[in-house]
């Protein structure tokens, strides 16, 4: 799929995106929080399956708009009324959404620019590396409205900072400096502020000179690392690396070594 038929579907104001090489630039941009509703969630779902399909891009940034918010969750006027109709709807268009992100091929950086709350901090639990500003603010404070939260944060949470830290967050509504969040590992890195982008795509630049197929298959190891005893992921390794001779970068890499040059990947 080419990358301007990718941008057609979209279709919304609410995902600013700007190609950088083999990196897109996705900026959440509905103001002036940037909540998450119908129009947003699905765009990013149908962006990050189409992606897929795009073997020009490598990586995915995504950050927020302007230097307060990276994204602040759900927009809680959609459950004033209580309908339940609603409630899962949305339920469901975030589960999607987010899966959509955690399952895309390449690699995934949420440059998290501030206030990164419920839904926004979700977003950024589903990409695969997390820096922060240092102004930047954590939480996930569902239990404080009657809610949980729902796209993958009491799952992936744990999984990053341990179950003790994310009982404080979640069930305590503890909300973390970026500092903290460093220190516990929820974000790799924190850089000062207005810096979070363009360090988000050196960092995706670097991807770049990475085999895509090898990123591919690497990143699906590591995530079965989550959910599968060890001893069956140890095989699952060794098969995915005989694989990968099967592929037309792995000889590419290997002669591009040998030839001391840079590699010129197929993604294939």
């Amino acid at each position: 799929m080419k990358l301007a038929k990718l941008l057609s579907l979209v279709d919304t104001d609410k995902l600013k995106l700007e190609q950088h090489e083999h990196t897109l630039l996705v900026r959440l941009n509905n103001p002036p929080a940037h909540t998450w509703d119908q129009e947003n969630l699905a765009a990013l779902q149908r962006l990050m399956h189409a992606l897929n399909k795009v073997d020009s891009i490598y990586a995915v940034v995504i950050t927020g708009e302007g230097e307060k918010f990276f994204s602040a969750g759900a927009d809680l006027k959609l459950f004033a009324d209580g309908n339940t109709g609603r409630a899962q709807e949305m339920a469901s268009l975030f589960g999607r959404a987010f899966e959509t992100l955690a399952a895309y091929r390449g690699v995934t950086i949420a440059a998290i620019n501030g206030y990164a709350m419920g839904g926004g901090l979700e977003c950024a639990l589903a990409c695969d590396i997390r820096i922060a500003e240092e102004h930047a603010q954590l939480a996930l404070p569902e239990a404080s409205v009657g809610l949980l939260p729902c796209a993958g944060g009491t799952q992936r949470l744990p999984w990053l900072v341990g179950e003790g830290w994310a009982k404080r967050m979640i069930l305590c509504g503890e909300r973390l400096t970026a500092e903290q969040a460093l220190k516990i590992g929820l974000v790799e890195q924190v850089v000062k502020r207005g810096e979070v982008v363009s360090l988000a795509l050196k960092l995706a630049g670097q991807v770049a000179q990475q085999s895509p197929c090898s990123v591919k298959a690497c990143k699906e190891l590591i995530s079965a690392a989550q959910h599968q005893p060890f001893h069956t992921v140890l095989p699952m390794e060794r098969e995915a690396f005989l694989e990968l001779f099967e592929t037309a970068d792995q000889k590419e890499g290997v002669n591009a070594f040998l030839e001391k040059r840079p590699a010129v990947w197929q993604n294939k």
